[in-house]
């Protein structure tokens, strides 16, 4: 057949959708829709879940706290002002003594034998004084019979004279040889001191801490320096020494109460108080980074501690001033915030954002960042922040002095949340709501 006769195709039928398709479609269609603007639209932020307390008035005391070593109240190192050899010790590390007991001694054979002589030459210058007082008996006696018979003119003035003169010569003979006598008993006294120094005795009540000689031993006397032999304290009364740092001395006087922990006795506490407060610095590392100053303070127990022992380590509380009627907070609450980062009331926050850091100079150190005191008091559901002024601060409290009242709440956990996540105007979730009269009494408090 011809193309050219060949008769044209019919036309395809247009397809059409069903209705209930229709339908489906603008329903998916919209889904997509919803699904696309939900995801544009702006999330809110879930409320930060905090625990919070109601700041309450109560009474804080600053306390100042320190470590250090036990010490008795009373030792002495006792030495010999003598040098010889220790022939007897009679007593060992730990023996209860008495003022007086005998301890020891030294051998004894040197200092007797000048103890002899000492008295021997003693004995002799009171014969020599004796000598001259019967003397000058004799002179008062010659001139009284001279002067009777010038009287009588059987002798003459001339011999008067001479008799006088020898009586004034054997006077003065007489107490040259007194001083010869009382030079002779004050070398005698000398010596017999020495030598009563050969018997070594105890010179308070104690307990012998330290033996440092043994028998045998050689013992040093000097005025310049000690040889000593022993210690001797008295562990009845105990004292407690230990290093404040500078910026906490300020605050510790003569009298503070005190309390001690002693490592050896756990789980128990003593009394002491503050008997002094040294004005000398101690320094350690001089001229470095590491330099540190400290200030020795002395604690005297009250309470006799049975078994203690110098040495010891033990932890001292200083009670130094107390505050009633104070607004505390937990001591948690409290935190920091740069000064730039905080907004000021009724801020945009295009002028509350943050500035870019500058770099210092060359050769500049960079400035240090002002760092404020806040709390974030819970209003309607958002935290506030709020600038401080801090007081007393215990080891739980702290005394709030300006910047909260009594009854608001405070944010004081958990730790993460308020050192970093939480920020003006969140919206907050209280998990544990305190109450005004939580944690009453009063606090034992530590330097802030």
């Amino acid at each position: 057949m011809d193309a050219q006769n060949t008769p044209p195709a019919p036309p395809t039928a247009a397809i059409r959708m069903s209705w209930p398709k229709r339908i489906f479609t603008g329903l998916f269609v919209l889904a997509i829709a919803g699904v696309v603007a939900a995801s544009l639209k702006p999330r809110m932020e879930p409320p930060v879940k905090v625990q919070a307390t109601a700041a309450r008035k109560g009474s804080i005391t600053r306390v100042v706290t320190a470590g250090g070593k036990l010490q008795a109240a009373t030792e002495v190192k006792l030495s010999s002002n003598i040098t010889g050899d220790l022939v007897e010790l009679l007593i060992r590390e730990g023996d209860q003594v008495t003022r007086g007991q005998v301890l020891g001694r030294i051998d004894a054979r040197r200092y007797g034998a000048q103890l002899n002589q000492s008295e021997a030459a003693r004995n002799s210058a009171a014969a020599e004084a004796e000598v001259q007082h019967v003397r000058v008996v004799q002179l008062k006696a010659e001139l009284a019979r001279v002067e009777t018979l010038v009287a009588s003119q059987n002798a003459s003035a001339a011999e008067a004279e001479k008799a006088r003169s020898e009586l004034d010569g054997a006077r003065a003979q007489a107490a040259a040889a007194e001083q010869r006598l009382a030079q002779a008993d004050a070398a005698l006294r000398e010596a017999r001191h020495q030598f009563s120094l050969t018997t070594i005795t105890a010179p308070i009540d104690g307990i012998v801490t330290q033996r440092l000689k043994q028998v045998g031993e050689r013992v040093r006397g000097s005025d310049f320096s000690e040889d000593v032999l022993m210690v001797i304290s008295t562990l009845s009364r105990m004292e407690m020494k230990m290093e404040v740092g500078e910026h906490e001395v300020v605050y510790v006087k003569e009298g503070d109460p005190a309390e001690i922990e002693i490592d050896a006795f756990a789980d128990r506490k003593f009394k002491a108080r503050v008997v002094e407060v040294a004005r000398n610095a101690t320094i350690k590392n001089a001229g470095t980074e590491q330099e540190v100053t400290t200030f020795v303070v002395r604690l005297a127990l009250t309470d006799q501690v049975t078994g203690a022992l110098p040495g010891m380590s033990a932890q001292a509380a200083v009670s130094t001033d107390t505050r009633t009627d104070a607004v505390v907070v937990p001591i948690q609450a409290v935190t920091v915030r740069n000064e730039r980062d905080l907004a000021p009331q009724g801020a945009t926050p295009e002028k509350a954002a943050p500035q870019p850091r500058q770099p210092p100079a060359p050769g500049r150190k960079a400035r240090k960042e002002k760092l404020q005191k806040v709390v974030f008091v819970v209003v309607n559901g958002e935290a506030k922040v709020r600038p401080v002024e801090t007081g007393l601060a215990s080891d739980t409290e702290i005394e709030l002095v300006s910047g909260v009242k009594e009854g608001e709440v405070v944010v004081d956990g958990p730790y993460r949340v308020l050192s970093r996540d939480l920020a003006d105007g969140k919206k907050v979730t209280v998990e544990t709501p305190g109450k005004p009269g939580d944690g009453a009494g009063q606090g034992k408090a530590k330097t802030p």
